[in-house]
């Protein structure tokens, strides 16, 4: 009889082991569906890994929409700054610019990011 529990415990362990491995190989987390805390430090993390030169189509893949944009037309092309939630200031319920980290693009193309883009865009 102690046998039989034991391999039924084994066989649940085993199984209830394949059912993660399988949800977290099969569905990775998605920006989208973290809550804002997760997907603060998530963007963070991920902010600290881009390049420049990276694709508007790359990052829009990697951190998923931005929680702001703004895009304008210059005689040099297009720019387009997109903020990415990155600090909590305060619990209004409401994503405010200082609570992001704003990304830069130029023509689809990531040329800068961190304090002071937003001047640049601003200027450009």
């Amino acid at each position: 009889m102690g046998n039989k529990v034991v391999k039924m415990v084994i066989a649940g362990f085993a199984l209830y082991a394949i059912f993660v491995y399988s949800v977290v190989s099969f569905f990775p987390d998605r920006p989208e569906d973290m809550d804002w805390e997760d997907r603060e430090q998530f963007n963070k993390v991920q902010i600290a890994k881009l390049n420049l030169g990276t694709s508007k189509a790359e990052i829009l893949a990697l951190l998923g929409s931005p929680d702001i944009t703004e895009a304008k037309k210059t005689r040099e092309g297009m720019l387009q700054v997109m903020f990415y939630r990155t600090q909590h200031m305060k619990s209004d319920g409401i994503t405010t610019q200082n609570e992001c980290t704003p990304l830069l693009f130029e023509d689809d193309v990531l040329v800068a990011w961190g304090d002071g883009v937003y001047l640049n865009f601003l200027e450009g």
